[in-house]
C-alpha cells in the first residue's frame, strides 16, 4: 500500500466524504475512489459502507485506521525531522516561490548575498493549487505568497511588493481589444476553479463582484500553464497578478488591466510555531530593510 494511498484512506476516515477528501488532498474524487477500491481488494473486505446519504467506516476499516494512524503520523514526523536536519546547514536557505518571482526578488537577494556571501539560496516552485503545503511540510524555510493569508499556523512578514491585477482573455474574446476592464464585469464571465482557500484566492481571484454578484467557476485547474491553456480555448477568463503579463506571454491570450482592482500584495510567510533558523531570520531582516529603503526612495 503506497504512502499516498494510506493518506487518502486516513483522510476519508476523518471526513467521511469523498468530495471533501479530494478537495483537502488536492486530488480528484475518482483518485480517492480508485485508492479505496485498491485497498479493499488488497485487504479483502470493504473498508467503508457507502450510501447515497453517508459514508461510514466498517469494522475492518476501523481496525485499519486505528493501526495506521499512529504509524502514519510517526512516518510524517520522521520525514519532517529528516528534512529539517538536511536543511540544518547554517548556510542553506530554501524559499518557496510562484512562477518567475525570483527576478522580482532580485533587490532582496542582492542585499542578502552581500552580507552572506557563503549562503546557498535554493528555490522551490509553489503551485496555487497547494499554496501553503511546502511551508507546512518543512520543504521550504520561507515562502512568498499573495495576501490575504488567514491561516493560524502561518505568520505573515513584510510586504515585499505590490502589482496590478490583470484579466487574461483569449485573443478572440470581446474584451481582448479593451484598454481596461472592471471587476463588476466578472459577474458575466466564467473563471477557472481552483481548490484553494477562498480567503486567499480573493486576493487575486474574487468570488463575487463589488456589487455582490457571484463569479461563476468553470473546470478545475492546478497550474498556471493549465490556466493559460483553458483561457486560450476561449471558454473562461482569469484574473492574475501582473507578473503573468510580464513573464508568461502565451499564444492566443492577452492581458487586460483592471481599472478598479486593488493591487495584489506579496509578502513573506513562515510557520508560526517554528522559530526560523538564523539564516532565515537574516533573510527576513534583509527583506524588511530593503522594503524600507525602497519605500523611502
Amino acid at each position: 500500500m503506497e504512502l499516498r494511498d494510506i493518506e487518502i484512506f486516513l483522510t476519508l476516515a476523518e471526513e467521511l466524504h469523498f468530495g471533501r477528501t479530494a478537495e483537502r488532498l488536492h486530488v480528484s474524487v475518482s483518485r480517492v475512489s480508485q485508492a479505496i477500491r485498491a485497498q479493499e481488494t488488497e485487504i479483502g473486505a470493504p473498508l467503508f459502507t457507502r450510501t447515497s446519504r453517508r459514508v461510514t467506516l466498517t469494522r475492518v476499516g476501523e481496525t485499519l485506521r486505528s493501526g495506521l494512524r499512529p504509524a502514519f503520523d510517526g512516518i510524517e514526523a520522521t520525514i519532517a525531522a529528516a528534512r529539517a536536519a538536511a536543511r540544518d546547514d547554517s548556510q542553506q536557505l530554501t524559499i518557496g516561490l510562484m512562477g518567475a518571482q525570483a527576478h522580482d526578488l532580485a533587490p532582496v537577494l542582492e542585499a542578502f548575498r552581500a552580507t552572506h556571501p557563503l549562503a546557498e539560496v535554493r528555490f522551490r516552485e509553489v503551485f496555487f493549487a497547494d499554496p501553503f503545503g511546502p511551508l507546512r511540510h518543512d520543504e521550504v524555510d520561507l515562502m512568498i505568497n499573495w495576501l490575504p493569508v488567514d491561516e493560524p499556523d502561518l505568520s505573515v512578514g513584510c510586504v515585499l511588493r505590490e502589482e496590478p491585477l490583470n484579466l487574461i482573455v483569449s485573443t478572440r474574446h470581446p474584451l481582448a481589444g479593451r484598454d481596461s476592464v472592471s471587476l463588476e464585469e466578472l459577474g458575466d464571465l466564467v473563471v477557472p476553479a481552483i481548490a484553494a482557500p477562498d480567503t486567499w484566492l480573493a486576493g487575486a481571484m474574487p468570488t463575487e463582484t463589488p456589487s455582490g454578484r457571484p463569479i461563476r467557476r468553470g473546470s478545475p485547474v492546478f497550474t498556471f500553464s493549465e490556466v493559460l491553456a483553458v483561457v486560450a480555448e476561449g471558454g473562461v477568463v482569469c484574473p492574475v497578478p501582473d507578473e503573468g503579463r510580464r513573464y508568461f506571454p502565451w499564444p492566443g491570450v492577452t492581458y487586460v488591466p483592471f481599472h478598479d482592482a486593488p493591487p495584489v500584495r506579496w509578502a513573506l510567510l513562515r510557520r508560526t510555531a517554528r522559530t526560523p533558523r538564523p539564516i532565515a531570520r537574516s533573510f527576513i531582516a534583509t527583506a524588511e530593510q530593503v522594503r524600507r529603503e525602497l519605500a523611502d526612495a
